[in-house]
């Protein structure tokens, strides 16, 4: 087992290193920046005024026929804002000092434009199975634009078994984990009520999960944020220091901590931009599932909706947790990952950033347990259809109780790889079709937007 998990650590470190997905990503980023003009800015205004113009947290509900636009981005976010917006954040800080934080914020500017390439993709391959059900995802966008299902199956094994089953056992692990230590609450104990709840919301279909995520989302953000919020009101002296932390340690990572970091320029970008883009998943093929059920007249409708995702995740969610660190003064050169946001919580809000934390942990692992289940009971149908839903849910509900129990060193390694693989065949298809996007967006501004302004 101990040379299994060296291997996957020593391909884990090329795949997400500076040679390999890091440049991928960012570089297809950069391109659909270029190629759609700046997109995220351009329509950044319009963007956010589809995604909350009609917030509401009672929307009409979900069916075989689909989600509502926010329900999916919802959806989407639910799988975006997870253990990695409370220990990412602090891990890419602890191992590559503040100026990851500048990394993060890089990667996640040109993730906005690969975003709305995949949400777009996902709205124009999307289909209906002859159960009348609206399905989509990269799976349906490689095996009909790119007319390859080879690489489509590969795809949908890779992301079922990345984030359906392996990546909700990290999730659980994580909640379990956060009660444990806050409460001392029993791990099986926390394990199994988080499966029969997931269960009941499983089984109850896209109706029940966009029920509850259009709620939980908005509700977990802002209660997250809030008591954030608190903290830098309180501490409000030190935020301008932390911005300069972030821009100097960006090029000098050791002098923007007076060498209690000893990190390198290399390794500020490298988990940086990775732990940024492993948590806002711009690329990574997972959220076009939720962006192809929603009901919209334009693909790039959606593809404008999926950019607010992005920018909930990072520049809100994710930059609470880093800026709570740096002005709590939490950074000590030991601590790393969940342990050092609640040491800066618990800094920040006394005896009780302990439970503040464990609890939104709880909602933003719980949250991201139906996103990456959605997502992969998307590539179930794919696969072999409805037939195979209920073992497929049976199976997720088993991953869960197990994930809260188990030691999950290799299991945390084998989620980072399987995460990888699957961006690959995604990458491939999001390049190989970018006409479609841009002719989607090209469309838009011509009719969309002049049909929405004589209305």
């Amino acid at each position: 087992m101990d040379q299994l998990t060296a291997v996957i650590v020593k391909a884990n470190s090329f795949i997400w290193g500076l040679y390999c997905l890091i440049p991928l990503l960012c570089g297809t980023g950069l391109y659909f920046t270029l190629r759609l003009n700046f997109v995220q800015l351009r329509k950044f205004g319009l963007a956010f005024k589809y995604t909350f113009g009609k917030l509401t947290l009672f929307g009409e509900r979900a069916g075989k026929e689909g989600m509502s636009s926010f329900q999916a981005l919802a959806t989407a976010v639910a799988a975006q804002v997870g253990t990695g917006n409370l220990a990412g954040a602090a891990t890419a800080i602890a191992m590559g000092g503040p100026g990851a934080i500048f990394w993060m914020w890089i990667a996640a500017f040109f993730g906005m434009a690969t975003i709305f390439a995949e949400a777009v993709l996902a709205q124009v391959y999307k289909e209906k199975m002859p159960s009348g059900d609206v399905v989509g995802g990269p799976a349906y966008y490689i095996s009909n634009g790119l007319k390859s299902r080879s690489l489509a199956v590969f795809f949908s094994v890779a992301i079922i078994i990345a984030l359906g089953f392996i990546g909700n056992m990290v999730q659980s692990n994580s909640i379990a984990d956060a009660f444990n230590n806050a409460f001392g609450t029993n791990r099986l104990l926390v394990g199994v009520v988080i499966a029969a709840v997931g269960g009941f919301v499983f089984f109850g279909g896209v109706g029940r999960i966009a029920s509850l995520t259009e709620k939980i989302v908005p509700i977990m953000a802002i209660g997250y944020l809030l008591g954030g919020l608190y903290i830098l009101v309180v501490n409000a002296s030190q935020i301008a220091p932390a911005f300069a932390m972030i821009f100097e340690g960006a090029f000098n990572p050791a002098a923007a901590t007076g060498g209690i970091i000893g990190a390198t320029m290399k390794e500020a970008i490298r988990y940086g931009v990775a732990r940024g883009l492993f948590s806002n998943e711009a690329g990574m093929g997972s959220t076009p599932h939720a962006h192809a059920v929603a009901k919209v007249k334009q693909p790039a409708e959606q593809g404008f909706v999926a950019i607010m995702g992005v920018f909930v995740d990072t520049f809100l969610v994710l930059n609470m947790t880093a800026f709570v660190i740096f002005v709590t003064g939490a950074i000590d050169g030991k601590t790393s990952g969940i342990a050092l946001t609640q040491k800066a919580f618990t800094t920040g809000l006394g005896s009780f950033g302990l439970p503040f934390v464990a609890i939104c942990m709880l909602f933003f692992a719980f949250s991201t347990i139906i996103g990456w289940y959605f997502f992969g009971e998307q590539n179930v149908k794919f696969l072999v259809g409805n037939k195979g839903l209920t073992p497929y849910r049976v199976a997720v509900m088993i991953f869960v109780v197990l994930g809260s129990v188990l030691k999950l060193n290799l299991v945390w390694e084998l989620a980072d790889f399987f995460n990888g693989i699957m961006v690959f065949p995604n990458l491939i298809a999001l390049i190989g079709l970018s006409k479609v996007v841009n002719e989607a967006l090209n469309h838009f501004d011509e009719n969309g937007r002049l049909k929405a302004e004589t209305k």
